[in-house]
């Protein structure tokens, strides 16, 4: 695989959360495969008797990947593509379907004719590959600063690979979404880190920010050929006048370079907006490396979606995607 979200085990762990199934519909050709990982959700309202799906990107990022084709080939082949798929859907009742492309791999340039493919916001990565020191080339002085700082009052840092258990990151990721009043999808449960654990161990990476023989910040991320990717992460809010957030990033970009890792993946912000705390947080470690962040929305069975959003009492044109499952609407009883 090209990356760690097109594993279909990587898909499967995100099962119980999307209530679907994952699944992944090859489309091989002359010109080249296209192969498209995604969940298959069942929609909860009936017509006329028939159960209906629609299809989204597991957590992450993913969307229909080509291979094997020249570049004069690609458009063809995604033309190709949409008819078979087209085909698909029909057969298996599928009405919608939600991508989240890769910003980094940026799959979404070659589906533009076939999805409402819609910028959202930048993501921020660290290049390790073109800076001999990206600490110092990537890094804001205010980053620079505070990790000096934090360091000079005593903080460590370690990292520790292809963990054998995640039991003190889990009291401290909880402990952190928890006092940011995340929403419940954020709260992945036992059975979830145990899945991730256990299928992709050895591409994990745990970076652990202490004091005093006391952690204050864990962070877990996943290490996938020249990729790495910041999963999730918790601090010590009794702590953060020490910069735990800080000392790991700098940690991670550090072994990571040592180690022949070509890029550091953070994503992005909570939102679209330039302003969001998240992503301006997350900028000051990548001063000079950004991705679009980009989602493809296809309704590809236009008078089903027409009814089931008049029976959620929702509008077809809404911001929210597919429109029938906006839980801020109120659902409309049909006879």
């Amino acid at each position: 695989m090209v990356d760690l979200y097109f594993e279909l085990q990587y898909g499967r762990l995100y099962e119980k959360l999307e209530n679907g199934i994952c699944d992944v519909y090859e489309f091989s050709h002359r010109l080249g495969t296209v192969r498209h990982m995604f969940i298959k959700r069942e929609i909860p309202e009936r017509i006329d008797g028939q159960i209906y799906y629609d299809i989204v990107t597991p957590y992450g990022y993913g969307g229909p990947m080509l291979s094997g084709c020249l570049p004069e080939n690609r458009q063809e082949l995604t033309r190709e593509f949409h008819a078979a798929f087209s085909r698909y859907c029909a057969e298996e009742h599928i009405v919608s379907e939600f991508i989240r492309f890769h910003p980094v791999l940026n799959n979404a340039d070659d589906f533009k004719e076939i999805y409402d493919v819609r910028y959202m916001r930048p993501t921020v990565g660290t290049n390790l590959l073109s800076f001999d020191d990206p600490v110092a080339r990537e890094f804001s002085k205010t980053a620079k600063k505070n990790i000096r700082n934090a360091i000079g009052e005593g903080v460590q840092h370690r990292l520790i690979e292809n963990p054998d258990n995640l039991d003190a990151f889990k009291e401290i990721y909880y402990a952190t979404m928890k006092r940011k009043n995340a929403d419940d999808y954020y709260f992945f449960d036992d059975e979830y880190f145990d899945g991730l654990l256990k299928t992709f161990g050895n591409q994990m990476l745990i970076t652990e920010a202490s004091y005093k023989n006391r952690t204050i910040g864990m962070a877990l991320t996943f290490k996938y050929r020249n990729f790495l990717h910041t999963h999730l992460s918790g601090t010590n809010a009794e702590y953060h006048h020490l910069y735990p957030a800080y000392v790991m990033q700098f940690a991670l970009v550090r072994w990571g370079k040592e180690n022949g890792f070509h890029l550091l993946h953070d994503g992005g912000g909570l939102t679209n907006s330039l302003e969001d705390s998240l992503y301006m947080f997350k900028k000051q470690f990548g001063k000079h490396t950004k991705f679009p962040f980009q989602v493809g929305r296809k309704v590809w069975n236009p008078e089903i979606y027409w009814l089931l959003c008049s029976a959620a009492g929702t509008e077809t044109e809404s911001d929210f995607f597919p429109a029938y499952r906006d839980r801020n609407t109120k659902t409309v009883t049909t006879a």
